[in-house]
């Protein structure tokens, strides 16, 4: 998983994979059970929909019969699929297929099968919008920052990069598309519909196979088929998307061939190797010869680049974070070179990298940004982008950081995976003080101090883990309330789904007790 994660939140989404009353899943793992949906391709199945009015009280639908019911909230929906669940005695049987799927599945990370929730997000239209909204606003934003930053040598100054940095961004690209794929992760408060958001992703994003799995794996249930007997649901199809979006860059790339090759790279062992095994399945589906590559297996003659089996590639989907290249600068050369010499087409360029750094933020603010920002968009970083600042003793003192931990989250200015995220609130006041002035010296790198925003609370259950051992009066099936962040995809400026996290803890990660729920549109 790429990306920290307190989670700060304000402002305001498409999927594919309709699917209308009961119910047969087919998730491409073995597991099926009821739902008409096919989470691998966004296929929709049918049936006849009673309106809400007379089975759950009211779910928006304009069914014909003159009902006027209002469309229901997320909290609605939840409790609605937390009552069927109470309704079937926990629906134990179900939680228990449910894990043993999600045993036997691709959403591992780093070794680790994902720890994950039966309860799905429940998305409803107006919230599904207001996500759209947010995504594509900030896309657009970014992209005239990486825009900006490239043509104007003087607007580069409102950054701090490592020289050999710059020299990656200011490559060329050969094609049009800024910023092809990304995920703006989000605090979405889903009763007033602001939102803050927590930081930026470009290339390394992940989480696309994590929400395929825990999709299937939950729509087989039995819980999940009855919510679904009085809803019109969409699930979130990432694959065929992405595939679609990346070949349709390439045809646009300025030396693009008539049978390309294409590899994912990355340093594999920080890469999320089984999501890439699946794209690549994609790709060949579509018709285009794919590898999965690490950077240092590369080689580079001059004229072709080259994978460790000596197939030339014409086109990366590049998954490695840039922070990861200035690591290994000198094996990385062959990567480096092909770019600059504009024969291979690296889908999305070292560019990205501008909005990965947590300098954005306040970069954001600056007045050499808002300049050339509309009304509008100045508007929305006003309201949307938290107070950020290096963290410095200067810094510390100016804002009494040590006297009021709670509203504050340090964090890397350029890393990922929630690694040395600290949130004021979490510590005691003598933890903090001593992580600001152990921090704030520079020894350990870039840091940022960050206004902290608390995450808005959804009931859920826990990850079900061990439940193959547990007798059925030993397993809980009682709500829980857990913060969350909204992880929104993007390709090319295209909202197309949600990465939904959750976790008990101020900080939301894998490692803070945080899991993953199944993003299920409901369209009433």
């Amino acid at each position: 998983m790429n990306g920290d994660s307190n989670m700060n939140g304000g402002s305001s989404m498409g999927c594919g994979g309709g699917t209308n009353g009961s119910s047969n899943v087919d998730g491409g793992n073995g597991m099926n059970g009821g739902s008409n949906i096919d989470c691998k391709d966004g296929t929709s199945g049918s049936s006849n929909i009673d309106c809400g009015c007379s089975i759950s009280g009211g779910s928006g639908m304009d069914c014909g019969c003159g009902c006027s019911a209002p469309p229901m909230s997320n909290a609605e929906l939840t409790q609605e699929f937390l009552d069927i669940m109470a309704r079937l005695n926990g629906d134990i049987e179900s939680r228990r297929k449910t894990y043993a799927y999600m045993q036997d599945s691709t959403a591992i990370v780093h070794h680790q099968v994902v720890a994950s929730s039966f309860v799905p997000r429940l998305f409803n239209e107006q919230t599904r919008d207001t996500m759209k909204y947010i995504a594509e606003t900030a896309h657009r934003i970014l992209v005239k920052v990486i825009e900006r930053y490239l043509e104007d040598a003087e607007y580069r100054a409102a950054f701090t990069f490592d020289p050999r940095l710059e020299e990656l961004i200011l490559l060329p690209r050969g094609y049009a598309s800024v910023l092809p794929f990304a995920r703006v992760d989000t605090f979405l408060d889903e009763e007033t519909y602001l939102a803050t958001f927590c930081e930026f992703n470009g290339d390394g994003s992940s989480g696309m196979n994590e929400n395929r799995e825990i999709t299937v794996s939950v729509a087989g249930s039995q819980t999940f088929r009855t919510f679904v007997e009085n809803h019109h649901i969409e699930t979130c199809e990432l694959f065929h998307a992405w595939v679609e979006k990346f070949v349709e860059i390439y045809r646009s790339y300025e030396h693009a061939v008539e049978e390309p090759r294409f590899a994912i790279v990355d340093y594999l062992e920080n890469g999320v190797v089984d999501e890439f095994k699946l794209f690549k399945q994609f790709f060949r589906i579509k018709g285009y010869p794919c590898e999965i590559v690490d950077v240092r297996d590369l080689s580079f003659d001059g004229r072709r680049l080259r994978d460790a089996q000596g197939f030339s590639i014409d086109a990366i989907w590049r998954r490695c974070v840039t922070n990861d290249v200035i690591e290994h600068w000198d094996e990385s050369q062959a990567l480096i070179e092909a770019v600059r010499m504009q024969k291979v087409a690296l889908i999305g360029s070292f560019a990205g990298h501008i909005v990965h750094d947590k300098q954005i933020f306040h970069v954001l603010h600056d007045a050499r940004t808002q300049a050339f920002l509309t009304d509008e968009e100045r508007f929305f970083v006003q309201e949307t982008v938290p107070y950020t600042a290096f963290l410095t003793p200067d810094e510390i003192e100016k804002q009494d950081a040590h006297a009021t931990k709670d509203a504050w989250i340090v964090k890397p200015s350029d890393h990922y995976g929630a690694d040395q995220v600290y949130a004021g609130c979490a510590l005691t006041q003598d933890e903090w003080d001593a992580k600001l002035d152990e921090l704030a010296d520079g020894s350990r790198g870039t840091f940022i101090l960050q206004r902290y925003v608390t995450p808005f609370k959804t009931l859920t259950l826990p990850p079900d883990t061990g439940i193959d051992e547990l007798a059925d009066d030993e397993i809980s099936s009682q709500p829980v309330a857990y913060n969350n962040i909204n992880g929104l995809y993007l390709y090319d400026g295209e909202f197309v789904g949600v990465f939904s996290r959750l976790g008990p803890l101020p900080t939301i990660s894998k490692d803070m007790q945080g899991m993953t729920a199944a993003t299920v549109w409901v369209m009433d």
